[in-house]
């Protein structure tokens, strides 16, 4: 799929058709998504609705499935995707390449995503799952998402220049091996809308049970700002909001020169298996 500089994609979703619009891009294993904006003329993915009607979740969002190792298996569905029949291949993801090339999203917009194709179970504004290192990504904006801007289920991808714009729940979410490097990136909240499952700008666990499963999730987030909904102190928040980092389930994750601030807790450490990782450290 190849999406020249300033092209802009406007997604539709009609959940009262039949059968059910659900508009999203999903790049297969063994596909390649060549998305370069510049600068001066990104790429935008947006609402097909007017722009006075726009808002989270008008759509899905952006799926890149590759061949890289996540540490539950080589033939994973896509969360959200779970509706499907256990034979379809679309949004698998998984393989033992880690150097797996799934194309370039450069100077990309992706804003009024987060379409529930499952009740709580949205799609991120862009979701990276076991992409491989050879791909690119960099300078990205993910705005009004209605679930996640960014979660990595496992790979080895690197990314750069990532903002987080007004999410519903989590900024920067990575689960199931991820171990990739993430670098200048950052996050501003509304401060009036937040998720019911608790809304954080760091969200990391090894796996959903916190086990020892390998590759373990061992991100290394350097230079990131997240201002959560209390950085201007005279506004009040929705209570739903909860930590700047809740580092769980046996997470390795690694947060260098960055700063964290207008959350109700900072950080929170949950688990003693998360502890004793970052004791050991």
């Amino acid at each position: 799929l190849i999406i020249p500089a300033g092209t802009i994609i406007r997604g539709i979703a009609n959940l009262s058709m039949t059968p059910k619009q659900y508009a999203t891009i999903v790049v297969e294993r063994g596909g390649y998504i060549s998305c370069e904006g510049t600068s001066a003329r990104p790429v935008v993915f947006t609402s097909a609705k007017g722009s006075e009607y726009r808002g989270s979740g008008d759509w899905g969002g952006i799926v890149i499935c590759g061949k890289a190792r996540n540490n539950q298996g080589t033939d994973i569905q896509v969360e959200g995707f779970n509706n499907i029949s256990a034979n379809s291949t679309l949004a698998k993801h998984g393989g033992i390449n880690d150097d797996d090339n799934s194309g370039v999203i450069k100077y990309t917009r992706i804003e009024f995503c987060g379409l529930a194709f499952e009740p709580n179970k949205e799609i991120n504004g862009l979701t990276l799952a076991s992409v491989g290192r050879n791909t690119t990504v960099d300078h990205v904006q993910v705005s009004y998402s209605n679930d996640d801007s960014y979660e990595w289920f496992g790979g080895t991808v690197n990314c750069k220049h990532l903002i987080s714009f007004k999410t519903t729940d989590d900024d920067f979410d990575t689960d199931n091996g991820y171990k990739g490097k993430v670098q200048f990136a950052v996050s501003l909240r509304d401060p009036a809308i937040a998720d019911q499952s608790g809304s954080n700008g760091f969200e990391s666990d090894n796996d959903a049970t916190g086990t020892g499963a390998t590759p373990a999730t061992h991100p290394i987030f350097s230079n990131v700002s997240v201002f959560g909904p209390y950085c201007n102190p005279s506004i009040s928040a929705n209570n739903l909001y909860k930590r700047s980092a809740h580092l769980r389930r046996n997470t390795e994750t690694c947060i260098y020169n960055s700063v964290m601030a207008g959350y109700p807790v900072g950080l929170l450490i949950d688990a003693s298996t998360t502890e004793s990782n970052a004791t050991d450290g």
